[in-house]
């Protein structure tokens, strides 16, 4: 890989990691912009939404000068993704994209679900094959100097939602159940036709890929799976709903990330690691929340990730360097330095310094004092 140094010794950290017995100090993603005039995320510096979306060369030529303006310390590298917005999918089943400077939206399209046949894999949908010709252009342009990454597809009745509402979701949960359990199953049948064709474009030759934005790599099919819908849920309607479904998933995938979003998604910790198969939990604490390295996040998600022997994905953000290492500091004294990894955004190449230097100092190979 053209802009990382240390790219072997970085998998090696991630197998680990994913295995639960990461050694030295933990996973770290740490971009330090060699130019100040460097812009925060790749992603904000297109003159239009078609650059942004729909143009492999301006797409890939952005992310090309910002990779080369990043030195990439600890375990972070360079990973373009090419999303079509979080939960695509939606889109490949019927949904209209619309895109915007900072989100995507997937247009309401289900008003009666009796009148809607059912949802199969549609290779000829517009937004799927303008998707994978985007996502292969960009491969090839990217020429594996970096990684380009599996898109945000997303599962489960967060696509169900998407095409249906949320409102009426919530509804359809209540008068129909079983309907709603089966459209489910149908999108889940659908999710691995898709996921397949863009991992097939996007792997490695080792056979190793890498999904979306959370930086996250590993050896075979890799995946973030989520279900933001579950706020609206009762921890009941999530195991009724929701868990066997993911279960099932994960099962088909060699390495899983959960993403964990918001306070409301909490109460479903303890259903989420009871599925053996999920191997990490990422936690976002909600739009402009306080960062992960907050101790109200210790007893209500934490504990219960490193009890059930997965391991833990945490953004850092809140505060300076100075803040950051102290909160940090406070996670790997109590959890050790083998399950975790922590996501920093781009930052000064003086506080990527000083960040390194105390880690390497102060958090390798710490046991913890957690004990479960």
């Amino acid at each position: 890989m053209k802009y990382k140094k240390n790219w072997e010794e970085t998998q090696q950290k991630f197998i680990n990691w994913w295995n639960h017995k990461n050694t030295g100090r933990p996973l770290m993603i740490v971009m330090a912009k060699k130019d100040e005039k460097v812009p925060l995320d790749p992603k904000y510096n297109y003159n239009n939404l078609d650059e942004k979306y729909m143009d492999p060369e301006k797409m890939v030529a952005h992310y090309r000068n910002w990779a080369e303006n990043i030195e990439w310390m600890g375990e972070s590298f360079p990973c373009m993704f090419a999303d079509f917005g979080p939960g695509s999918i939606a889109g490949y089943l019927g949904s209209e994209i619309k895109f915007g400077e900072r989100t995507v939206w997937f247009e309401e399209c289900v008003d009666d679900w009796d009148e809607v046949p059912p949802l199969k894999f549609d290779p000829e949908n517009k937004w799927f094959k303008k998707h994978i010709e985007v996502v292969k252009k960009c491969t090839e342009l990217a020429n594996g100097d970096f990684v380009n990454t599996i898109p945000d597809l997303m599962e489960n009745i967060d696509v169900f939602a998407s095409l249906r509402g949320a409102q009426d979701t919530i509804f359809d949960m209540m008068d129909e159940p079983e309907m709603v359990q089966e459209r489910i199953q149908q999108i889940q049948d659908c999710y691995f036709e898709y996921y397949d064709r863009f991992y097939d474009i996007v792997k490695m030759p080792d056979g190793s890929s890498s999904y979306t934005m959370f930086s996250i790599w590993g050896p075979g099919k890799v995946a973030k799976l989520q279900c933001d819908f579950s706020a609206m849920m009762s921890p009941d309607q999530f195991r009724e709903f929701i868990q066997e479904p993911l279960r099932q998933q994960a099962k088909k995938l060699d390495h899983v990330l959960y993403h964990l979003d918001g306070p409301d998604a909490i109460r479903h910790v303890d259903a989420l690691m009871e599925i053996d198969e999920i191997d990490a939990l990422q936690w976002t604490s909600g739009d402009h929340g306080p960062d992960g390295t907050q101790v109200e996040w210790f007893e209500p998600i934490y504990d219960k990730v490193i009890r059930a022997g997965k391991s833990l994905w945490i953004k850092v953000y809140t505060g300076t360097v100075d803040d950051w290492i102290a909160g940090v500091d406070r996670i790997v004294k109590r959890y050790g330095s083998q399950r975790l990894y922590f996501y920093f955004n781009p930052m000064s190449m003086a506080d990527a310094k000083k960040l390194m230097a105390y880690a390497e100092e102060h958090w390798k190979d710490v046991k913890g004092t957690f004990e479960g």
